[in-house]
């Protein structure tokens, strides 16, 4: 496949399943080409086949964020196929700090090991593979990088008693988003002067695996905001973090 001057072409990392295959359902509906990143390339490849039969324009690519190799093969078959990256999902993620009896331990307990694995995806890798591709999104003529984060990432949030998340705390989980929301700023300062812009989301709390059963959003209204920030318009926003349409404090 190749694109012309009005195609999109948009990469969802973590695509497979929940928030992420929603947030690729919704842009294919908006008639972009939709890469459907996995870890497992026949699942990747079975999912973008189910969006097809949904009348949507995807495929399926290996990718688990990760793996520096899958990365670099990523990297060069967009640039071999499209030439250019429009749109950046870095949906991706986990949520360690739960042991095996759903117990979350207090921050003066929790685990190097959980601490490490948590920031090995949801910042060090991320970070990597927004650094990998960021060469075939400048070539974009509108490019945007979502970062999903977290509510839980706001350090103002977490600190004001009045707040719903006060005293929520899930340690590594919770620092990583913060630092996400870091470099969303930094990026998004650097590439000031260009068409990239460069937010983080909050989908809310939504029905997943990770979020349980308890949720009260569904994963078509937790797409919604990663959707709304990846088809920013020319005067839209950069270096935020948002919910919807509402600004919220780092």
């Amino acid at each position: 496949m190749s694109t012309n001057g009005t195609d999109r072409v948009a990469l969802v990392t973590g695509a497979v399943r929940g928030i992420g295959l929603e947030t690729a359902r919704q842009l294919g509906r908006l008639g972009i080409h939709v890469l459907v990143a996995g870890r497992r390339a026949a699942q990747a490849e079975e999912i973008a086949a189910q969006l097809r039969g949904e009348g949507l324009s995807a495929e399926g690519l290996l990718l688990d964020i990760v793996d520096d190799v899958q990365q670099i093969a990523a990297r060069d078959h967009i640039a071999a196929t499209f030439g250019r990256l429009d749109i950046l999902v870095n949906n991706a993620g986990v949520l360690l700090d739960r042991g095996a009896d759903g117990e979350v331990p207090p921050p003066s307990a929790t685990p190097m090991a959980v601490l490490r694995g948590t920031f090995d995806v949801n910042v060090f890798a991320t970070v990597q593979v927004t650094q990998t591709l960021l060469p075939l999104i400048l070539k974009a003529p509108a490019g945007r990088i979502v970062n999903l984060s977290s509510i839980l990432g706001s350090l103002t949030l977490h600190s004001h008693p009045a707040s719903s998340i006060y005293g929520k705390l899930t340690l590594a989980y919770d620092m990583s988003k913060t630092a996400l929301n870091a470099f969303t700023v930094h990026l998004a300062h650097e590439l000031r002067d260009t068409a990239v812009k460069v937010n983080s989301a909050h989908p809310g709390w939504v029905r997943t695996g990770m979020g349980g059963e308890q949720a009260p959003l569904d994963v078509a209204e937790g797409a919604r905001t990663s959707v709304r920030l990846a088809t920013l318009p020319e005067d839209g926003p950069t270096g935020g973090f948002f919910h919807l349409d509402q600004e919220l404090p780092w």
